[in-house]
């Protein structure tokens, strides 16, 4: 049977994952990243001056919503990482939908946005923060270049990210009005390459590419993967730098009250009677 030439590559092994954030979960969980995207939630949310009675938070691992306002929420549905990216949402049903820390491991992200997107009351929010952009580009490097000298090949290590422009352009095309995207750059520090790996594996954010490499890394490329980090991307003080970057994306199922863009030609003055007008004499 002939594949389906326009799904979505399947870059994820979801089973593997949702493994791991169980094992992150058990383990005690290094929570510094959805601290932050916690805190800036609850300050972008702030700045929306309305309430939201039916909310989804969608595949956060954690809690986003720790303590919502009871005057600003009815209800939240938490929507569990699983094996299938349908969400299990009724149409126009839900006043926002948050999600952290998850859209970066989704396989067919223009069709998550667009499933949200339908499930959104008119003028509904999404709210979102993902990892995209340079995010991990020193481990990237450092196991490309450690890979390349001491087994002269590159396996796939860090998965690939969005970049704004693109997640921008994703929610135009679901359907979403007044699209924003804006990134946080995060840089932690730490006294080693391995320690930062340590750090990913309590995220349960550790390689869950199916393209992954399925058999033990070599002593001696870990140990010169290490060497080059520390080498390319260390401070003063010895420690290495790792870049999270954390995009922000916002959209509004459309209704008739939300602004929209002139019409062209529709402007009553042109730009050059405004320039004559201000010129000085």
């Amino acid at each position: 049977m002939a594949s389906n030439p326009t799904a979505a590559p399947i870059l994820f092994d979801r089973a593997l994952l949702r493994a791991r954030l169980d094992r992150a979960r058990r383990g005690g969980p290094v929570t510094f990243l959805l601290d932050r995207i916690r805190e800036d939630f609850e300050e972008r949310l702030q700045a929306v001056t309305r309430r939201f009675a039916d909310v989804a938070e969608i595949w956060t691992p954690g809690e986003l919503l720790q303590k919502p306002p009871a005057d600003r929420f009815q209800s939240i549905a938490r929507i569990e990482w699983g094996q299938s990216e349908i969400l299990p949402l009724q149409p126009e049903s839900l006043d926002l939908a948050v999600s952290a820390l998850a859209f970066q491991f989704v396989n067919d992200l223009p069709g998550v946005l667009a499933q949200i997107r339908r499930a959104l009351k008119p003028d509904g929010l999404l709210l979102a923060a993902m990892l995209g952009g340079d995010t991990l580009t020193e481990l990237r490097q450092s196991f490309a270049a450690a890979e390349a000298e001491c087994e002269g090949g590159v396996s796939p290590r860090v998965a690939p990210f969005a970049d704004l422009r693109d997640i921008g352009a994703l929610l135009q095309r679901a359907g979403f009005a007044l699209p924003v995207t804006d990134v946080d750059r995060v840089v932690a520090r730490y006294d080693s390459a391995f320690a930062l790996m340590a750090d990913l594996r309590r995220m349960g954010a550790s390689n869950v590419l199916i393209e992954r490499r399925r058999t033990p890394t070599r002593r001696t490329t870990m140990l010169r993967m290490a060497q080059i980090y520390g080498e390319r991307f260390s401070d003063s003080d010895g420690r290495i730098r790792a870049t999270f970057d954390v995009i922000w994306l916002s959209g509004w199922a459309p209704h008739e009250s939300q602004q929209k863009p002139l019409r062209p030609g529709s402007a009553k003055a042109s730009l050059e009677a405004a320039v004559k007008k201000t010129a000085p004499k």
